[in-house]
């Protein structure tokens, strides 16, 4: 049995984390594996030195010949590896397989990583899904987004929850309000920034550290210049350490207008950190946090639920207490090796429909 996941790019993410995490437990027991890269050649997370890393191409940037040329080595190493499974962990890794392995012989599982409603061709990713054996999604409301003929072959199997060795910090917290994330529109920082901005005027002893690179980089600088706050606000780009960086943090915060099942807010709600985060589509936060019990949830696109909730553990230190002493009960669940598990036992062999 060899294992094969297709994604763009390692260069850091919540998806590209899950990959990492499975790709090692599975070569830790022994089972071969490939991480087939699409459009690039970084590996921002540790890999085992046993599985094997293979680019097909760079990002393309619209050009028809690469992207020809990057089916070609995709059919190529497929053929080569005629018995491999294909696990495509992105929407446009499923669609480049369908094509690269037409007529050939694989399983072929997709994972299913986001809010399916904004994926922009709809059309041309549920004919890709068609061809699919099984498709693992996040969250229930994930599997009804799909037209039912997608839908009967989908199964929900949420996100690994590792935080290795740490232990939660204990003491009292750095008055720093932390939030992990791609600078991206979808992460919606601005949000973050301007209920931070808010919430710093009463609270200035207090700084927001944001985790993450991307597009949105110098835009977000230029936000914190024009709300006043670039003195309290520092971008600390992509940590392959982040959750010790982060341990003794105040609160995490999700600004997100949707997402499949944050990674980084499950880690910080393990860690105990006291977490607030948007209840954005597709239900993978209010999945996990029960309001006021192991986290607060505030609605999104709004800054000022956000700002009072930040005051709220600001102010009320047993509540901040209390709300990381019930997240820590998430550390047993979702562990690395109950997730593998249930990938495994949907991948019992087939090929593709």
């Amino acid at each position: 049995m060899k294992i094969v996941f297709v994604i763009p790019d390692m260069p850091g993410g919540g998806t590209e984390r899950v990959v990492a995490l499975l790709a090692n437990e599975y070569c830790r027991r022994g089972i071969e594996v490939a991480i087939l890269l699409f459009a690039g050649h970084e590996t921002a997370y540790s890999l085992d030195d046993r599985i094997e890393v293979v680019s097909v191409g760079n990002p393309s940037g619209g050009r028809i010949a690469a992207r020809i040329e990057r089916l070609r080595r995709m059919r190529r190493y497929y053929a080569e590896n005629k018995d491999c499974q294909i696990w495509a962990f992105s929407v446009m890794g499923a669609v480049f397989s369908v094509i690269a392995a037409w007529r050939q012989k694989h399983f072929f599982l997709v994972s299913e990583r986001n809010d399916p409603n904004q994926y922009e061709h709809k059309r041309i990713r549920n004919l890709a899904y068609r061809f699919a054996n099984v498709i693992v999604c996040q969250t229930p409301d994930a599997v009804g987004q799909f037209p039912r003929r997608i839908g009967r072959k989908a199964v929900v199997i949420p996100n690994p929850v590792d935080i290795g060795q740490l232990q939660p910090y204990e003491g009292e917290r750095d008055k720093r309000i932390v939030a992990v994330g791609r600078l991206e529109p979808q992460k919606n920082h601005k949000l973050l920034l301007h209920a931070f901005a808010e919430f710093v005027k009463n609270h200035e002893e207090y700084t927001l550290e944001i985790y993450g690179k991307g597009e949105l980089e110098e835009e977000l600088k230029e936000l914190t210049r024009t709300l006043a706050i670039e003195r309290y606000v520092r971008l600390r780009g992509f940590s392959g350490k982040v959750k010790e960086e982060i341990n003794n943090a105040a609160m995490y915060v999700l600004s997100s207008d949707y997402e499949g099942i944050s990674n980084s807010m499950l880690e910080a709600i393990a860690m105990g950190i006291p977490v607030i985060a948007t209840d954005c589509p597709i239900g993978g936060s209010s999945m996990y946090i029960k309001d006021g019990v192991n986290g607060l949830l505030v609605p999104v696109g709004e800054a000022e639920p956000m700002t009072a909730a930040m005051k709220r553990i600001a102010d009320d230190r047993r509540l901040g207490e209390s709300l990381g002493r019930e997240g820590r009960k998430l550390r047993e669940q979702n562990r690395v090796e109950q997730i593998a598990d249930r990938f495994l036992d949907l991948a019992g062999g087939g090929s593709r429909g």
